[in-house]
């Protein structure tokens, strides 16, 4: 399973979010380039970034702290908050990033999703945001209309080759991961999964890599030093 360390960006700061609440944040540090290289040093070769900026108004941003981290490391680099629409797609992977993670988009915008997956293929993902079941969009701050399980099946219909998936409840609040929804969904969609909100414990680890899950996102229990990356690295088996 590849892990992915995570870094949240406001206004070219390292953050976090308790529960997706951006009134309820936590500056971690003023050097999120720092923070890359740290996750580098201890082994990742993954690392998944949010513009939480853009996510809630549109736009990058942080598009200059994401590119820094892409020119100046050798991490894979995933990026999602605000992409929504071909030019933006464009801007993220001419500046070096690898992939770049639809989410408001893929629900609100169906042909730019198509469009977009039928160009860059597996450099495209989808995130899915869930609160009690259906999918949250812009930053988290609205419920659509789709059930979870309805949109995985559009996605994979469609040919989305990775889906992230993050249990908002759990995002941020340090009471461990929903290890019954990765299951699920590593048992019904041939999707790469990967998992996010609420990996704050190695046991987390360990239980969504026997899984068999493509990948697992480790956000504030990095910082709070809850899980150390060498060993959380060690657990979840070779990077691939």
């Amino acid at each position: 399973m590849n892990l992915f360390p995570a870094i949240d960006l406001v206004g070219g700061k390292a953050v976090r979010l308790y529960k997706g609440d951006y009134a309820q944040m936590t500056v971690y540090s003023d050097h999120p380039l720092e923070v890359a290289e740290d996750f580098e040093r201890c082994g990742a070769k993954y690392i998944h970034m949010v513009d939480l900026e853009g996510a809630r108004d549109g736009g990058t941003p942080n598009l200059s702290t994401v590119r820094d981290v892409a020119e100046h490391t050798g991490l894979f680099v995933e990026i999602g908050g605000g992409i929504r629409s071909m030019d933006t797609v464009r801007t993220y992977l001419d500046a070096g990033i690898d992939r770049v993670i639809l989410g408001t988009a893929a629900v609100k915008d169906p042909a730019f999703l198509k469009e977009a997956v039928d160009t860059y293929g597996s450099q495209i993902a989808v995130g899915a945001d869930i609160r009690d079941g259906y999918v949250s969009i812009k930053g988290w701050t609205e419920q659509s209309g789709y059930t979870l399980e309805a949109f995985c099946r559009e996605m994979q219909e469609l040919g989305v080759k990775t889906l992230i998936c993050t249990d908002i409840s759990r995002d941020g609040a340090m009471r461990g991961t929903n290890r019954e929804l990765y299951r699920r969904l590593s048992e019904t969609y041939t999707m790469d999964i990967t998992a996010s909100g609420g990996v704050s414990t190695l046991d987390d680890v360990r239980a969504l890599a026997a899984m068999d899950l493509y990948g697992c996102i480790i956000g504030k229990a990095y910082y709070t030093g809850d899980i150390k990356l060498p060993e959380a690295l060690a657990i979840a088996g070779k990077q691939v």
